[in-house]
């Protein structure tokens, strides 16, 4: 089964680190295969340089040790398949469309109001309810 973690979930597992994000990360990475795309990774990087003063070193090393895949996000999309209110969201979920994720895990209430079968958009707490 592919997942897919949204930014907020990765700064969350690489900034504030607790039990609940420990507990994910083990759990998906022992046992799914994470999927993370090209735009979340670029995302990631600008948040961290400018907004949590981190050097990227330190980011490195995290996804030196952190298994999973990378998938590249268009840069361009001409049908849009749902609304979204953030633009900048739309790529990353689309991204996981293409690349036929399972579930997405995010922590942004925007994507809980997309109607689409797949993937599953699901929190960090939802998930480990359930898987």
């Amino acid at each position: 089964m592919k997942v897919m973690l949204d930014t907020n979930i990765l700064v969350s597992a690489f900034v504030f680190k607790s039990k609940i994000m420990n507990d994910l990360i083990y759990k998906i990475s022992n046992n799914y295969e994470i999927i993370i795309c090209s735009y979340t990774i670029e995302e990631l990087n600008e948040l961290i340089k400018y907004k949590f003063k981190i050097n990227q070193e330190t980011l490195q090393k995290f996804f030196n040790e952190f298994p999973y895949t990378l998938v590249h996000s268009p840069t361009q999309i001409k049908n849009k398949l749902f609304k979204i209110r953030d633009d900048n969201d739309y790529i990353i979920l689309h991204t996981a469309i293409m690349e036929n994720v399972d579930i997405f895990i995010t922590g942004d209430k925007d994507f809980y109001e997309i109607d689409i079968d797949k993937p599953k958009i699901m929190s960090v707490s939802e998930f480990l309810k359930n898987y």
